[in-house]
């Protein structure tokens, strides 16, 4: 691969990087305030035993999980994008 091909690639990368982990940083606010509402509402869910806490309960909790898994995802990509820059940096090395 030309070198500046593996410098634009590594651009975007860089790119790339960047507002992913600016996601991962709103995502673990998010995440941290769905956790939050999931345990308070299993919390009034044993105190009031009704159906409606436990529905507010469940529902709180998916929410919550589903933003781990979204979390999860983004550091997935994360982890391949540095992978894929360490690629090119040695590339990049072993060109010169």
């Amino acid at each position: 691969m030309a070198r500046p091909v593996i410098e634009r690639r590594l651009s975007e990368i860089g790119d790339r990087l960047r507002r992913l982990r600016s996601d991962l940083a709103v995502a673990d606010e998010q995440m941290a305030h769905f956790s939050e509402e999931a345990d308070d509402a299993r919390v009034r869910a044993l105190v009031s035993e009704t159906a409606i806490a436990d529905r507010e309960h469940r529902s709180a909790d998916r929410h919550a999980r589903a933003m781990e898994q979204h979390r999860a995802d983004l550091l997935a990509e994360i982890d391949r994008l540095e992978s894929s820059q360490d690629d090119l940096l040695d590339r990049l090395a072993e060109g010169r």
